[in-house]
This record gives C-alpha cells, structure tokens and sequence, in this order.
C-alpha cells in the first residue's frame, strides 16, 4: 500500500520528468533556429522550464522524496528520436514546439495532476502547467 506522499511524489516526479523532456525538445529547437530574436524567446521559455525543474525537485525533496535527474529513460528515446527527426525549417520548428508544449506541457500534465495532490503540490503543478500554457500561446502567435 502506497503512502499518499509516495502517490504525491511520484506524481511530481513524472511531471518533473516531463519538464526535462520539454527543456530538451527546447534545446534541440534552439540548435535549429537561425534567427537572433527567435532563439532568444525559446532561450527564454527553456529559461522558464528549467526554473519550474527545480521548484519541482525541491518540492520533492520536501517530501522526502528523490527527484528525477532526467527525463528516464522512454523519455531519453523519445528525445534522440526528436532531434533526428526535427526539421530546419523555421515554421516546422515553431510547429513542433507548439505541439511538444500543447501535448506533453499542457494535456498529458492536466491529466496527471487529476490526482490526490496535497494543495501545495497542487498549486506548483498547476504553476508548471501554466507557464507551458502561456509558452503554447506564445508559439501560436508567432505562426500567425
């Protein structure tokens, strides 16, 4: 039988491994961009991601938990098969982001944290969830 903090725990754990899923989907989109202004608003959102990693981990650690140092190991596959298949066209690269983000930051997240998460917990989970939120909202627009 699972104590509640170890449901908590491993809840915020697959929430953090996704975080490292998105910061490195970013880096890959970073390599790719040409443009100065562009790269800079993805530098910015990885910036964003990786502060929410580390409220994450320390939340964890709060509880008494480990947090993840990476996005494991499906994750990690997952990963090596983006960078292969990323495209170098701009356009693309916005598209791909925006769906990384709409999927995995804001669908796949909301699902996750559906769960028995403690207030304060929750309040951070929905923070990470927000700020991939705004990041889909800001890609959006540079497509139109």
């Amino acid at each position: 039988m699972m104590r509640n903090e170890d449901v908590v725990i491993e809840e915020l754990n697959t929430l953090l491994r996704g975080t490292y899923m998105g910061i490195h989907a970013l880096e890959h989109h970073i390599q790719k961009l040409d443009e100065p202004e562009l790269k800079e608003k993805f530098q910015s959102m990885q910036q964003e991601a990786k502060q929410n990693a580390q409220k994450l981990a320390e939340r964890i650690q709060n509880l008494n938990g480990v947090p993840a140092d990476s996005e494991g190991i499906t994750g990690k596959m997952h990963s090596n098969m983006h960078k292969m298949m990323l495209s170098d066209e701009t356009p693309e690269i916005i598209e791909d982001a925006l769906k990384g983000m709409a999927q995995y930051g804001v669908e796949y997240s909301e699902e996750l944290v559906r769960g028995d998460l403690d207030p304060e917990s929750r309040r951070l989970a929905e923070e990470v969830i927000d700020t991939s939120r705004r990041h889909a909202e800001e890609l959006r627009q540079l497509l139109h």
